[in-house]
């Protein structure tokens, strides 16, 4: 990793989920006021965890609870928890606090915290903290990296999540409910879970349902694609001849005749797909999520895999800047960008990848890092050969007209005028029909250049 985790006290959350405000407790650590009710602690440590959904709820749990009585979990009784509380409170009166007992009383008094079972409030505790993420994610505020969730055992494996609706609908289909398979065929999305479902989860009954599948998703051609070729590996592991022409036109001819078919199917199956959900790849449950609606399910898997992200991991670096991108998050993914580019071995790669980051910079709103990512740019390209007449020119030209443009638009008079003379020079350079393409752009990057007092030329 390049960054190390952070101190609570230069933390923030997202920023559309800003913190209101924060108090710190004895051991380095600080509480955090989530959205004006909910209860987020983060430890010196660089673990946070959502610990109520009220402040009353968490003065509750951290007086009638405290931090010494180790070993309360979840699923204790009444007799047993309070047994656990008296252990806690007996140690602490000998070693630290031997007015405990009368300073619970008079908080618990003093707050009109209520008297509730312990139960239950273990219970709101729990369900607390299994909220944690996806919408209450703690960032670091200079390095964007995430804290770590207190209890990574807590964290639901988003697999789990996003093939839930997947697997719900199967069960429907195989107990014959009304309406299930139809709901299922006429939706992607939901489609594209139930034959994942299916593909972990086989049974010789689903044949039928298979084929149903194979041939909405051959039919419709959707964007998934994987899952297409997925119905006609399951459809031909069954290896019955009336179904080779299905299988033929879903795989554009791949599998031959019916036992080979078969083969193929067993071939892909062992070196593709299988029967394990854990050995795919995190990207696949990243954009079913995506798909799903769930965005910031997909984008704390995102940030958890860039946080891990290290010197070895270019190629990973670069889905991750995009697959950020595309979930709106410019500022994780240009940190993912930039890390990507300083991994590039040579000038060509080196002024592709600045001139992605110089985007994701001005998409963030940082245009001083978009001027610095546009330098590099300029500085690598010079020496790739003929790299005017190639789209590398091109785009990197274009970044400097969209900076220009986003200059002007904040007031920045000398980033504008600095940037436009380099577009400028661009424009004189590249090939014609390149300079064409961007001839819309560039009118009015140097109008809005203009505007600011002085023409750009």
């Amino acid at each position: 990793m390049w960054t190390g985790r952070a101190t609570s006290r230069t933390s923030i959350s997202p920023p559309e989920r800003p913190w209101s405000r924060s108090r710190g407790d004895d051991t380095g650590g600080t509480y955090f006021l989530c959205g004006g009710s909910a209860v987020l602690h983060a430890s010196s440590e660089g673990d946070a965890v959502l610990i109520a959904d009220s402040v009353s709820e968490a003065l509750e749990m951290l007086v009638r609870l405290p931090w010494y009585c180790e070993n309360i979990t979840g699923d204790l009784d009444e007799e047993r928890l309070r047994a656990a509380v008296d252990a806690g409170d007996a140690e602490a009166r000998e070693e630290f606090a031997p007015e405990l007992d009368a300073q619970r009383a008079a908080l618990l008094t003093g707050l009109a915290l209520p008297d509730r079972p312990l139960t239950e409030l273990v219970a709101l505790m729990e369900t607390a903290v299994d909220r944690t993420e996806p919408d209450h994610l703690l960032l670091n505020s200079a390095e964007l990296c995430a804290y770590r969730l207190t209890d990574e055992s807590r964290r639901r494996p988003l697999r789990d999540v996003v093939l839930a609706p997947g697997r719900a609908v199967l069960a429907r289909v195989r107990q014959d409910e009304p309406g299930a398979l139809d709901e299922a065929l006429a939706d992607p999305v939901l489609r594209a879970g139930l034959v994942r479902a299916a593909q972990y989860d086989r049974r010789d009954g689903d044949l039928p349902l298979l084929r149903l599948l194979l041939e909405r998703e051959t039919s419709e051609r959707t964007e998934w694609y994987t899952e297409r070729w997925i119905s006609a590996m399951l459809v031909a592991l069954h290896g019955e001849a009336k179904d080779l022409p299905l299988v033929r036109a879903a795989t554009d001819g791949r599998a031959a005749g019916a036992e080979g078919a078969r083969d193929w199917a067993r071939a892909v199956d062992a070196d593709r797909y299988g029967r394990d959900p854990e050995t795919e790849s995190a990207f696949t449950w990243i954009e079913l999520a995506r798909a799903q609606g769930r965005i910031e399910h997909a984008r704390v898997a995102l940030i958890r895999l860039l946080d891990d992200a290290g010197p070895a991991d270019a190629e990973l670096l670069g889905r991750l800047s995009g697959s950020l991108e595309r979930l709106g998050d410019h500022a994780q993914a240009a940190r993912a960008q930039f890390f990507f580019l300083s991994l590039q071995d040579t000038d060509r790669d080196r002024a592709a990848a600045a001139h992605v980051l110089a985007r994701l910079e001005r998409h963030k709103g940082d245009l001083a890092a978009a001027r610095r990512a546009l330098e590099r740019a300029r500085t690598a390209v010079g020496t790739v050969p003929q790299w005017h007449r190639h789209g590398l020119g091109r785009l990197i030209t274009e970044q400097h007209l969209e900076l220009a443009l986003a200059a002007a638009e904040a007031g920045d008079a000398p980033l504008a005028r600095e940037t436009m003379a380099h577009a400028r020079e661009l424009l004189s350079a590249i090939a014609r029909q390149h300079a064409k393409a961007l001839s819309e752009l560039s009118t009015r990057a140097k109008w809005a250049v203009a505007a600011l007092g002085r023409d750009p030329g």
